[in-house]
C-alpha cells in the first residue's frame, strides 16, 4: 500500500517541492496538503492511514515547537520529520524532544530531502526497538526536560487551551473558539495546572514560554 504523506507548510511552492521529493521517492504516494497548523491538526485526525508528517514550525496558528506537540499528541505514532528555516542552534534538539523523529533546514539540497523523508518513512515509531533498561529508568530531574515532557504529553484539546491561553484569550473566548463551553475550558485548565505542577493560567503560560512555545521561528 502506497503511504499517505501530510505535507503542512503555509507556503504553497515549497509544499509542491516536497510534493515532488515524495513522487521521485514513493510513486502513488497519497499527499495532503495544509496551509496552517488547524487543518493540519484536523486532517491528522482524519486519516487514519496517515505514514509521515512533514511540518513546518512557522506557520499560521503554530508558536515555536506547539505544531510539533499538538500533531504528536493527535497521532503520537505518525513519524514527523521538520522542515524548517529555523536557524537557532538548539532547533533540531527542541524539535526531537516534542515529538519529531527529524529536523531539515529548508535550505537543504533535494538529494538531503529525499534522504531524510525515506529515513522518516522507513522508521516506523511502532516498530522502533525498546530499549530494555530505558522501561525502568528514573524521570528526568532537570526541571526544564520534566516540564518539555509534561507539555509534550497533553492531550490534543489541553494543548489547544495552552495555546489560546498563550494569546492572552480568556475563557469565553477560548470556548467559543473551540466550541465547547467555559466549564469545560476550565476543567482542562484544571488539568493543564495540575500536570504543569503550577497553581494558575499564569504559571502555566510562564512555563510554557519557557521552552518555546511562544517563539517566532
Amino acid at each position: 500500500m502506497n503511504p499517505t504523506v501530510l505535507i503542512a507548510d503555509d507556503h504553497p511552492l515549497f509544499r509542491q517541492a516536497l510534493a515532488m521529493a515524495l513522487a521521485t521517492i514513493v510513486p502513488g504516494a497519497r499527499i495532503i496538503e495544509a496551509g496552517t497548523l488547524a487543518t493540519a491538526a484536523k486532517a491528522a485526525a482524519d486519516t487514519p492511514d496517515l505514514s509521515l508528517i512533514t511540518l513546518d514550525l512557522k506557520m499560521p496558528g503554530a508558536v515555536g515547537y506547539s505544531g510539533i506537540a499538538l500533531l504528536h499528541a493527535e497521532r503520537p505514532s505518525v513519524p514527523i520529520l521538520v522542515v524548517s528555516g529555523a536557524d537557532n542552534a538548539n532547533a533540531a534538539d527542541e524539535a526531537r524532544a516534542f515529538g519529531a523523529v527529524g529536523f531539515l533546514r529548508k535550505d537543504a539540497d533535494l538529494p538531503q530531502i529525499e534522504a531524510a523523508i525515506r529515513g522518516a518513512l522507513e522508521r516506523p515509531d511502532a516498530e522502533a526497538p525498546v530499549d530494555p533498561e530505558a522501561i525502568n529508568a528514573p524521570a528526568p530531574v532537570n526541571p526544564v526536560e520534566r516540564v518539555r515532557g509534561t507539555v509534550a504529553g497533553l492531550t490534543p484539546t489541553q494543548l489547544k487551551v495552552l495555546l489560546a491561553v498563550l494569546e492572552g484569550k480568556l475563557n469565553k473566548q477560548i470556548a467559543y473558539d473551540l466550541g465547547m463551553s467555559e466549564a469545560t475550558v476550565k476543567a482542562h485548565m484544571t488539568a493543564i495546572m495540575r500536570k504543569l505542577d503550577v497553581q494558575n493560567r499564569t504559571q502555566a503560560a510562564l512555563a510554557a514560554r519557557s521552552l518555546g512555545l511562544d517563539l517566532a521561528m
